[in-house]
């Protein structure tokens, strides 16, 4: 596995083969989001759009937060008005990757902790983890959960919102906002075991599913029919599209040009 020089870092990341390892690395603050871990945060991500790791697991240090969201000392002591739209990288949204991102929750994901699995592709938690967005008891908001509609049930989400109470990794996965619950010491495994899988398809079909899924979220069916088909038929005339079958053929394992 191969690594940044170890030193004191808010964000670790690692790449062994072909998964980026992202690691929130402020434990002792919950991983809060602070200034410098917001910063690199953003500057791992862009490191990963880049590496030619195929998937990304983010996950946070220790074993009681994910990340617990906003710095409110921070935000106490300097006094911090409407949060910029770059005020923490938001996948999707100001910050762009066009490969899979999987969040390993490995505890409570709360308000911004909360936001960043959402603006993951897919989320597998440990199952003592909580996710929540406790704002209106502090006089805050969640804009950002704008998202959910998409993911979870129109009053499921209003309960959220209105009384700040946590839900359970359970109750997470009853309203499909989690892909899997695991125990903690499986959580890691579990994340990897997903990330091989996507990274051993097609990158092409990958990348195109991806999008399609993101782009039909904006439109309605007939334009997204319409979507669908013109991002595939460049999938459909690659040399992979000729390659799947004939491994199929042949009994062996692919061997993607991801052209």
């Amino acid at each position: 596995m191969k690594h940044e020089e170890d030193k004191e870092l808010y964000v670790k990341y690692e790449v062994d083969g072909e998964i980026a390892f992202i690691t929130l690395n402020d434990p002792e603050h919950r991983n809060v989001l602070s200034r410098p871990l917001r910063e690199q945060l953003r500057s791992a991500f862009e490191q990963f759009a880049q590496d030619t790791a195929k998937v990304a697991i983010l996950t946070g240090a220790g074993d009681k937060a994910f990340c617990a969201g906003a710095d409110l000392k921070e935000i106490a002591d300097e006094g911090t008005g409407v949060p910029g739209r770059y005020y923490v990288p938001m996948l999707n949204r100001n910050i762009w990757v066009d490969k899979p991102v999987i969040a390993a929750v490995n505890g409570d994901a709360i308000g911004g902790g909360f936001m960043l699995v959402q603006n993951c592709d897919l989320a597998i938690a440990a199952d003592h983890a909580r996710f929540g967005m406790p704002e209106a008891k502090w006089g805050r908001g969640a804009p950002w959960s704008v998202s959910l509609s998409w993911m979870i049930p129109q009053r499921i989400w209003m309960e959220m919102l209105l009384t700040g109470n946590l839900i359970t990794a359970q109750r997470a996965y009853e309203v499909g906002f989690i892909n899997l619950v695991v125990p903690l010491s499986n959580l890691m495994d579990a994340a990897k075991s997903m990330a091989r899988q996507i990274a051993d398809n097609a990158p092409l079909t990958v990348q195109a599913s991806r999008k399609m899924v993101y782009l039909t979220m904006e439109m309605g069916r007939t334009a997204a029919w319409d979507v669908a088909d013109a991002l595939f038929e460049q999938v459909y005339k690659s040399e992979d599209a000729k390659e799947g079958p004939l491994a199929f053929k042949e009994k062996r394992k692919p061997q993607w040009k991801n052209r």
